[in-house]
């Protein structure tokens, strides 16, 4: 197999990336590569990545392009990418010691059965305290839409095939930076590909206060076409219908909208999304009566 394409793709987080390079200059394999894409930052990212270069046993490449968020900087990055896997890694965030090691050994079981569209592993904490949730045993065969009722839940270490991912990339809409990743594992799943997931940490993260997780709701706003994708997305994959409910409110809270408009964006009975509604205001309202 060609080597792997790490991917970062980073905003004004070149204070973070110290992390990130040390534990990819620690990695007991270094048949990869660094590809890093900076999305317009204003700060010392570009002259950070030199020292890393003069430091590196391993291959960096490094370019910058105007602001336009995330998605935009990844499709630009399957441009680029020479590795065979394309994996991201966020500017924050850091691998074990060990991640391309087993990205290698893991893969080499699939790598010419062409119903896989890659590996993927746990994220955690720390090497004990997992991301989310997971299955019992060693790795499951499944795509992203169907990964839910084999316990699945939570952000995961997706390595996925280069050539796949040039194939579909991440669709841009025009005055919104802001493209969930759901919506473009949710088209490799529609197109007939699974992942193997294994049951195993390879990626420590930690959710800052000025990253997508922790401003969530302000960028959704803020980008409308994009939150009703992900939300269709979303409602795609097999979660329960608690959790389903759940994310038609809260589509409907933060478009601050009406229920049929509701029910017409996300493309689903009018009747339904009245249910959720109201069903979630009597709760508010029990709830605060009980405070009282």
């Amino acid at each position: 197999m060609n080597k792997i394409t790490v991917f970062t793709p980073t905003f004004n987080r070149g204070y973070l990336m110290n992390k990130l390079f040390h534990s990819l200059n620690s990695q007991t394999n270094k048949h990869f590569e660094w590809l890093i894409v900076d999305d317009g930052s204003i700060d010392q990212t570009g002259e950070l990545v030199e020292t890393f270069k003069k430091q590196a046993d391993f291959e960096i490449r490094y370019f910058y392009q105007q602001n336009g968020g995330k998605h935009r900087a990844i499709n630009h990055g399957l441009d680029l990418a020479k590795g065979e896997l394309f994996f991201i890694v966020d500017s924050d965030d850091s691998l074990t010691d060990d991640a391309i090691e087993k990205i290698f050994n893991n893969y080499s079981g699939i790598a010419f059965d062409n119903s896989f569209a890659g590996i993927a592993f746990n994220r955690g904490f720390s090497k004990k305290r997992i991301v989310g949730e997971t299955f019992e045993g060693t790795y499951i065969d499944c795509d992203n839409l169907h990964r839910a009722k084999h316990n699945i839940l939570g952000d995961k270490a997706e390595v996925y095939r280069t050539d796949i991912l040039k194939s579909i990339k991440f669709p841009v809409v025009d005055g919104e930076n802001f493209m969930s990743e759901v919506v473009l594992w949710n088209e490799v799943a529609r197109r007939g590909y699974k992942l193997r997931w294994f049951n195993d940490i390879i990626y420590f993260c930690d959710y800052l206060e000025d990253g997508l997780t922790k401003n969530s709701e302000k960028i959704l706003f803020n980008n409308p076409v994009a939150h009703q994708m992900m939300t269709k997305e979303l409602l795609q994959i097999d979660f329960t219908l608690k959790r389903k409910f759940g994310m038609i409110y809260n589509y409907h809270k933060i478009r601050n909208q009406s229920i049929k408009q509701t029910a017409i964006n996300l493309e689903q009975p009018l009747i339904l999304v009245y249910m959720v509604v109201m069903m979630a205001r009597i709760r508010k309202i029990v709830k605060k009566v009980k405070n009282e």
